[in-house]
């Protein structure tokens, strides 16, 4: 097993690596900006350094200071959890240059999957469905329109090196098309540095479904499950769960078998999200994407399997087994994640500030990773996600009902938060019934 580990990250998912590798007797070494100074995971480490000021360009971001914060305290391997650099394959490569553990996928996978329209051209060779949509950018607005009318309207305006949601719009006619390719290409070089554009078939009403997949240190790939994740803002998840009301045991064969397809088409290692798009009226699916490095929503997959994916990442990165059979994995009961934001419960936006009082819900199921307790400030800095409720049942029903109670007594005072929209959601008839899609919150609003 590695002996030292530097976390590339911050907030609640550098808090969760740490957790893990402290059990395993791996010493944890926390990179922080000067804003994070005070924060959980910089305290729970076993040694931090200061790698800049707040800008994540200037400490996140920046690769020379965290690789110089690797080398002064003699860590052995780097973990870059999720968005920063954790997709970011010169750094990888960087990384394993200097002689360090990655402890991710390769980054060959990493660019494979990076653009959209190679990793939808690299799926469909492999046999994973994917939806009408471009196999090579849309370099003009012509362009555009010519490989829209040829798909047919409605159409999803995408960046190719676009993730997490960002760098989408949908137009449902050509003249809103016109509109909103300059405005994605514009986003897209501002945000990517690349400015492609993936042209792709857009369903009004469809379901958000993603498969975890591991690449084993022997070269197997292997499914651990679906998630749900059709509960979004701006196309950006609130809620995942584990298992998916809406597949059935065949449907679900079918989703693991093209995830495995996914992974060992770019020859997989270590832990990655295969995510697709499922039309709930004709049960067809398409593969969306790829995520290369641990999701946040990883938790659900956790309590449902009975497994620690960090654990499993550094045992792939260190060449060892995993812990549990690849051949008999058995899942259990049911698991529902909410993201805590510091953000507005009815628009979604943003809202930082000192937090004043923090008191987590405790009981049966409910598990907790925060990255933030009373007295910390959340900047404006970085992401909103305040913490990751996370309840498991013996069912759906007892899931939401833990939830419902868990929501009730997690206490947050100071910045705004959307606990009271999970109150909202936890009560409504669409999600309870779990026939629901991407446009639950839409219509909740």
């Amino acid at each position: 097993m590695i002996e030292s580990l530097l976390v590339a990250n911050r907030g609640e998912i550098a808090r969760r690596i740490i957790r893990t590798a402290k059990r395993l007797g791996v010493r944890a070494v926390a990179v922080h900006s000067e804003a994070d100074a005070d924060l959980p995971f910089v305290v729970e480490a076993d040694e931090a350094v200061c790698v800049g000021p707040a800008n994540p360009a200037q400490s996140y971001r920046n690769v020379e200071a965290i690789l110089a914060a690797a080398e002064a305290t003699g860590a052995q391997a780097i973990h870059p959890g999720y968005g920063f650099l954790s997709e970011n394959a010169d750094f990888a490569r960087t990384v394993q240059a200097r002689g360090l553990v990655w402890v991710g996928p390769g980054a060959d996978a990493i660019t494979a999957m990076g653009d959209k329209i190679n990793a939808r051209n690299l799926m469909a060779a492999a046999g994973v469905p994917v939806a009408p949509g471009t196999t090579e950018p849309a370099t003009d607005l012509d362009a555009a329109v010519a490989a829209a009318t040829g798909i047919g309207y409605p159409v999803m305006v995408k960046a190719a090196a676009g993730g997490g949601g960002m760098g989408m719009a949908v137009a449902a006619d050509e003249a809103a098309l016109r509109t909103e390719y300059d405005k994605v290409r514009a986003f897209a070089e501002r945000m990517f540095g690349d400015g492609s554009v993936l042209i792709e078939r857009y369903f009004p009403r469809v379901r958000h479904v993603e498969v975890q997949i591991l690449g084993l240190a022997d070269g197997r790939v292997v499914a651990l499950g679906e998630r749900e994740c059709s509960v979004q803002r701006r196309n950006q998840k609130l809620v995942e769960e584990s298992p998916s009301p809406a597949v059935s045991p065949e449907l679900r064969a079918r989703f693991l078998a093209a995830a495995v397809r996914a992974g060992e088409a770019v020859g997989y290692r270590n832990a990655g999200t295969v995510e697709c798009l499922l039309d709930p009226a004709t049960q067809e699916f398409f593969f969306l994407e790829m995520n290369t490095r641990l999701q946040v929503e990883h938790p659900v997959t956790e309590l449902v399997y009975g497994v620690d994916l960090v654990e499993e990442q550094l045992r792939v990165a260190a060449g060892l087994p995993p812990t549990f059979d690849p051949d008999a994995l058995t899942p259990r009961g049911h698991a529902i994640e909410l993201r805590i934001n510091a953000e507005d419960p009815k628009r979604f936006l943003p809202g930082p500030g000192v937090i004043g009082t923090w008191v987590e819900p405790t009981g049966e199921g409910v598990r907790v990773d925060s990255g933030y307790v009373a007295g910390n400030t959340v900047t404006p800095f970085y992401d909103s996600l305040l913490a990751k409720l996370v309840v498991a049942g013996a069912d759906r029903a007892e899931a939401i009902e833990r939830a419902r109670t868990a929501v009730a007594g997690f206490a947050v005072a100071g910045p705004k938060n959307n606990l009271p929209f999970f109150a909202e959601l936890l009560d409504n008839e669409e999600f309870v019934s779990g026939d629901y899609d991407t446009g639950i919150v839409g219509r909740m609003r």
